[in-house]
């Protein structure tokens, strides 16, 4: 039979309330980031002050003066590297200075990688002048690109921005011998140049071969730089400078055989050798190869001013100097694409929205510093490269002008998307840095204190359950129960939020949710108090019910909405520990508000229907109930004040 109209139906909370929980545990057991056994997917993350974790330093370096950056600079990058490490203040990372030089990064967690946290980030939209091969090899034919990407891959326009649709984003087959692009470089959009054997044979070393093409040498050079140079110089000797100084184009072996006597001395030069020499000849020099430039130190071509090398897929690609740089992003997120693979989209910014439609018509149109024949893709239009730091993470084809969004592609994961999308988000590092010793560090407080924290936590909840058995009896029952569905949804929450955003659980953590069990307590207290008042007033117990929750809601939303106001301004203006106590206690504060609403008055509505509600001894009503049946005329009109 249906409850009468406007009557609480208490199954339909129970059952939200249920929907939630199964929800919640599915993603503790089987979302994102849930691996190894069902114990180890309970897990939630632990703090440094628990577990202990790894502790990197990095030291700044300046590849033009060698001097130490400015106080101001490492202030920046320890800003954006703790950014990047703890985007919402609750992963517990410590990131401090150590003198004029280093920083200092300490993360939760045993044998952690990070050796990405101190990239630079720096991004640049580069177009592709010329490519060649970067093995080494004696004598190789020029390259030319046998796959191209269409503009919703790496550089994809948004809704009707797009100039033309296009189908499938991967490379096309071709019948020609080729090098096939890596799994890392490629991706939806991304392409490589690659050996064909109907590419035209790489131009001379001699200078009537190709015109001369403006390089990263014609620009002032830093006197430190060139220093090094001249050090490099003396190193590979007059002659081997000689011929690589008048290559105006890659060198072609095969037909001059003595040049590659000359040439040799380049390939025993280490990487930070390579990275002070001009870009026209780290390109035209075959001996320099790929397994080099890919180990030049990090910043080796941060100059947006500047043409720079850099290899895909075992190619040499000679980039133009950067028209769109990662200042002019917006916004960088991680999503998945429509083939389901992870891409990291770009949301320029306005002036960033203009450079990129001119760069990418630039490309189509093969306009300003031309590419040539080794350069373009497949339906013969100019690359783009999307240079991050030294390397070069796709370069798809541009196949029209566009006007919208774009994604960067590449065999990314669920992790490397958002770690990139984080470096993007929060900017390039004003310093380089070389990453320096790493090494685990012990717990600052260790699981004894873990265990204390845990034992105080249980010995207030049996505390606060022993005397509600003790005053309200049956109503003990519902106190019991709502404490325990709170822990539940506030364990399953703690280990959701540590793979999604970081959070880690620390010693402040567990005193944030025990300050929320007296807060519980009260919410309790007064939803019981006031059904008394409302049975001592002459109501029955049934009717008593709803008339005790309308009044007692608004103080528990009030008292909890006080908390969860204290625990946000708390979060706001703190830092480190203190940000994830309020943290703690702003997550259980929902939480228990979210049992108070679908569990604790839809099982007093179900109890007051009872026959054990009614009894002054088992329901916890004793004082009030006897109350209302001495009132003169209780025993002659038993439905007084029923509404």
């Amino acid at each position: 039979m249906a409850p009468p109209q406007g009557q609480m139906r208490p199954g339909r909370q129970l059952a939200v309330l249920g929907f939630i929980f199964v929800v919640l545990y599915l993603l503790v057991f089987f979302s994102g980031g849930a691996s190894g056994g069902w114990k180890d997917r309970l897990e939630p993350r632990l703090g440094l002050d628990l577990i202990g974790g790894t502790r990197m330093t990095l030291e700044a370096t300046n590849t033009v003066d060698g001097k130490p950056p400015t106080a101001d600079n490492l202030e920046e990058a320890r800003q954006i590297i703790e950014s990047r490490v703890n985007a919402y203040g609750v992963a517990e990372a410590e990131v401090v200075t150590e003198g004029n030089r280093n920083i200092v990064i300490s993360l939760p967690g045993q044998n952690r990688d990070l050796t990405d946290v101190g990239e630079a980030a720096e991004l640049r939209f580069r177009k592709v002048l010329k490519a060649t091969d970067g093995s080494g090899a004696a004598a190789a034919p020029a390259p030319s690109p046998s796959a191209s990407a269409a503009p919703s891959g790496s550089a994809k326009p948004s809704g009707s921005a797009s100039p033309k649709p296009s189908g499938s984003a991967s490379p096309k087959p071709s019948a020609s011998a080729k090098v096939s692009a890596s799994p890392s470089a490629g991706g939806q959009g991304g392409m490589a140049p690659a050996p064909s054997a109907s590419a035209s044979p790489s131009p001379s070393a001699s200078p009537s071969a190709a015109a001369p093409s403006s390089s990263a040498s014609a620009a002032p050079v830093p006197q430190s730089i060139e220093q090094q140079r001249k050090a490099v110089e003396q190193k590979v000797g007059a002659a081997a400078w000689g011929a690589a100084s008048g290559l105006k184009a890659p060198a072609d072996l095969a037909t001059d055989p003595s040049l590659a006597d000359k040439l040799k001395p380049f390939g025993t030069l280490s990487p930070q050798e390579i990275a002070v020499l001009p870009a026209d000849m780290q390109f035209n020099v075959p001996t320099i190869t790929c397994a080099q430039l890919d180990k030049r130190p990090a910043g080796s071509i941060n100059d947006p001013k500047q043409q720079a090398v850099a290899c895909e897929a075992g190619a040499k690609n000679l980039l133009d100097v950067a028209k769109v740089e990662g200042t002019d992003v917006k916004n960088a997120s991680a999503q998945l694409d429509q083939t389901s693979q992870w891409v990291v989209s770009l949301n320029f910014t306005g002036s960033g929205q203009e450079k990129w439609t001119a760069l990418t018509r630039e490309s189509f149109n093969n306009e300003g510093q031309a590419c040539d024949q080794t350069a373009l893709g497949q339906d013969g239009k100019c690359r783009v490269a999307v240079v991050l730091d030294n390397r070069i993470v796709s370069s798809p084809e541009i196949q029209g002008v566009l006007t919208g969004d774009s994604q960067i592609t590449g065999s990314f994961d669920n992790k490397s998307a958002n770690a990139l999308a984080s470096q993007l988000r929060y900017g390039a590092l004003p310093v380089t840095f070389e990453p320096q010793e790493s090494q685990n560090v012990t717990a600052t407080l260790g699981d004894s204190h873990l265990k204390a924290g845990l034992l105080a936590a249980g010995i207030g909840m049996l505390l606060v359950i022993i005397y509600s058995f003790f005053y309200y009896r049956l109503l003990g029952s519902v106190i019991f129960l709502s404490l325990v569905l709170s822990a539940l949804l506030v364990f399953g929450a703690l280990v959701v939020l540590g793979r999604s955003i970081g959070f880690t659980l620390t010693l402040a953590g567990i005193a944030g949710m025990i300050v929320s069990l007296g807060v519980a307590a009260d919410s309790f207290v007064i939803y019981f108090e006031r059904l008394k008042d409302e049975i001592r007033e002459g109501r029955s117990p049934r009717s008593a019910v709803p008339r005790a929750w309308i009044r007692a809601r608004r103080t528990i939303i009030s008292a909890n909405a006080i908390t969860l106001m204290s625990a946000v301004v708390l979060y706001i203006v703190s830092v480190g520990a203190v940000k994830g106590f309020a943290f703690a206690l702003g997550l259980a504060t929902v939480l228990d508000l979210v049992v108070v609403f679908l569990f604790r008055h839809p099982i007093m509505t179900m109890f007051a229907r009872t026959r054990a509600f009614l009894s002054p001894r088992v329901s916890g009503l004793g004082r009030a109930l006897p109350a209302r049946s001495a009132e003169p005329g209780a025993a002659r009109n038993p439905r007084v004040k029923e509404a």
